[in-house]
């Protein structure tokens, strides 16, 4: 047990095996099987963005930007999972679960804006970056009439292969980061009145005291929002929910609860 300079105790980060998540992934499917609808709506609310997303970028003549589109939606999981972040807790504690008491409970606690401004933050950084990639190595002025298009000069050329290979180890690169700083971040911060900055910190212990296995529960988010988010976002529908149960039930074994709650 640490102590923080402000003087309160850091939180015990303990470790885990992959059998916690194959427990966490369980209960997250109970979870979700007991309260479907704040599930369904809670994802519906994603797959409206994202779909608003896209027409838009149809709109635009920008719908060659759908793939990194669906990968960059697996950086913001987290943040728009918080709802489901406090039925679980509120299953798990016997409390009323409603949608003006999951409100409350997030808008009272502030600094979980202030992580939500990181999470937003880096996923701007990685459109920048892949417009970037495009301007650097498919030409300034690129423009794509369509996503097969694109597709096309992606897989069959020199220059697009090369982004192909940029772009995925650099949204490898952000989504790791993003994933230390966020995996526990947000849950501690609607169970605990701690600042961000110290969820954060607490999040990349945890990352680092049980890498091999929490890399592996991040990859599997990523996987599975992305092949749900092909198909219109609609696979999103179940597989956010089910993830988003399971994320607060393995926050639950990584992080000790406090002595004597």
């Amino acid at each position: 047990m640490t102590t923080s300079v402000s003087g309160k105790v850091d939180p015990v980060v303990r470790r885990i095996t992959t059998a916690d998540i194959a427990e966490a992934l369980t209960e997250g499917l109970r979870d979700f099987q007991a309260m479907p609808l704040y599930g369904l709506s809670f994802a519906l609310i994603y797959v409206l963005g994202g779909i608003g997303i896209m027409l838009c970028l149809t709109a635009l003549g920008l719908v060659y930007l759908a793939y990194p589109l669906a990968a960059g939606f697996a950086l913001i999981g987290p943040f728009v999972a918080i709802g489901l972040y406090d039925v679980s807790r509120r299953r798990e504690t016997g409390q009323p679960v409603s949608y003006g008491a999951i409100w409350r409970t997030i808008t009272s606690r502030a600094e979980i804006g202030w992580m939500a401004f990181v999470t937003l933050f880096l996923f701007v950084i990685w459109m920048y970056q892949v417009r970037l990639l495009i301007a650097l190595l498919l030409g300034l002025n690129a423009s794509f009439s369509s996503l097969r298009e694109f597709m096309n000069v992606v897989l069959t050329t020199r220059e697009g292969l090369l982004f192909l290979a940029l772009g995925n180890l650099d949204g490898a690169a952000l989504s790791l980061i993003l994933f230390s700083l966020t995996v526990v971040s947000f849950p501690l911060l609607l169970e605990r009145e701690v600042d961000f900055v110290t969820a954060m910190i607490t999040s990349v212990r945890a990352v680092v005291t049980s890498p091999l296995p929490m890399i592996g529960w991040g990859l599997v988010i990523v996987v599975l929002l992305i092949v749900s988010a092909l198909p219109y976002f609609l696979g999103l529908l179940v597989t956010l929910p089910v993830l988003g149960h399971a994320t607060w039930h393995l926050y639950r074994r990584i992080v000790a609860p406090v002595p004597g709650s």
